[in-house]
């Protein structure tokens, strides 16, 4: 069965504590090429059946809806994964990649 996968991330204006914390760590571990890091959510949603493009829009629903939180944050990437984990991108607006 397909899975959809939806990443929602924080605002780009809004800061992001979790990332700044993580951040820390990597610079006290010696990881001192990373400049930034910002921390995201991921869902992954199983599909019963084909995806197309009327479950595409139920899941721009529920992503704006349920899953983020339109003051604070994006919805980043819609993408379906296969059984074999192979992607096909779907654009933050929900058509296909």
């Amino acid at each position: 069965m397909p899975k959809i996968v939806v990443d929602v991330m924080p605002k780009a204006e809004l800061l992001d504590p979790q990332g700044k914390a993580v951040a820390g760590a990597l610079a006290r571990l010696g990881n001192d090429a990373f400049t930034g890091v910002r921390v995201g959510k991921r869902f992954e949603l199983t599909v019963d059946g084909p995806v197309d493009g009327d479950v595409l829009a139920a899941v721009r629903q529920i992503a704006d809806d349920l899953l983020s939180n339109s003051v604070i944050e994006d919805v980043v990437g819609i993408s379906v994964v296969d059984e074999t984990g192979t992607h096909d991108g779907v654009s933050a607006s929900g058509a296909l990649a």
